[in-house]
């Protein structure tokens, strides 16, 4: 039967120890599941080994017995069970965002940093200011669809006040020239400016603004993000959107260079309290 749930991040990252343990203990998928007997075969050691099937904690349990893991490294893989399989809120939108798609890495992100020099972020965007940009997106894929993306946006957006687990936090530079875009016009503009001054206000959001003056810098070829994860379950990532979809960059060195670049977008973009003032300005305009 398939798997009605995903993956989260640390289901992953368990998947992959349980793997790199067998490989140390020397033992084939074959050996451990005859010595773990019945129930099990290669194949569901595969399974659990690469994320396919959500193992119980008795079966973790039993392949750390096999293994030969106690101690701290054992809680820790123990504490990493716990909540590592889940229905995400994307699953009903599967048509929408593909296997392994950004939305489920970003969900379990602990600091999402995101250079935005076209729009404003879509955790950050008001239901008007989405329906003006999804339209233009989904302009011949008819109404249907449109509605279905603005619901998975404001489902979407529900990351940056949840309580359990903790809200990511979220840093965005968002390039003047996007605050002065008139997306929709000037109501849904002046609405919009409001909103990033009322998410500025919390604690896990912070909003700098790159203005023109900076001149050139190295976020001229385009958006991007990088994920941070919590007590380093997985390495950072980077993701860039383009027209032909989107791309996911987890190599050390790569995600190293956008975290510099980003850094160095932050020191050329106006403080928190200078970006909070600037937009403030612009809303009064």
């Amino acid at each position: 039967m398939p798997q009605p749930h995903s993956p989260t991040v640390r289901g992953r990252r368990l998947a992959s120890d349980l793997g790199d343990l067998r490989e140390a203990a020397d033992l084939t998928t074959e050996q451990v599941a005859a010595a773990l007997g019945q129930g099990w075969n290669r194949h569901k050691v595969g399974r659990v080994e690469n994320a396919k099937v959500k193992p119980s904690g008795e079966d973790v349990e039993r392949l750390l017995d096999l293994y030969g893991v106690s101690g701290p490294q054992r809680a820790w893989l123990l504490a990493l069970h716990e909540d590592s399989w889940q229905r995400g809120w994307w699953e009903d939108y599967r048509d929408l965002f593909p296997k392994n798609s950004y939305v489920a890495l970003e969900d379990d992100a602990s600091e999402i940093d995101e250079w935005c020099p076209q729009l404003v972020p879509g955790l950050l965007q008001t239901d008007a200011y989405a329906r003006e940009v999804i339209e233009v997106w989904t302009r011949r894929s008819g109404a249907g669809e449109l509605e279905r993306r603005l619901r998975a946006r404001l489902q979407r957006r529900a990351v940056l006040t949840r309580t359990r687990p903790a809200a990511p936090n979220l840093t965005a530079i968002i390039d003047e020239a996007v605050l002065r875009r008139p997306i929709g016009g000037p109501d849904v503009m002046r609405e919009q400016l409001e909103a990033l001054l009322t998410a500025a206000q919390r604690r896990n959001v912070t909003i700098r603004v790159l203005p023109l003056s900076a001149g050139s810098h190295p976020g001229l070829d385009g958006p991007f993000i990088v994920l941070g994860f919590p007590e380093a379950i997985a390495p950072d990532v980077a993701y860039v959107e383009t027209k032909a979809g989107g791309r996911h960059v987890e190599d050390h060195t790569s995600v190293n260079r956008f975290k510099l670049d980003f850094a160095d977008l932050e020191s050329a973009a106006l403080d928190p309290a200078g970006s909070i003032e600037f937009i403030a300005a612009l809303t009064r305009e």
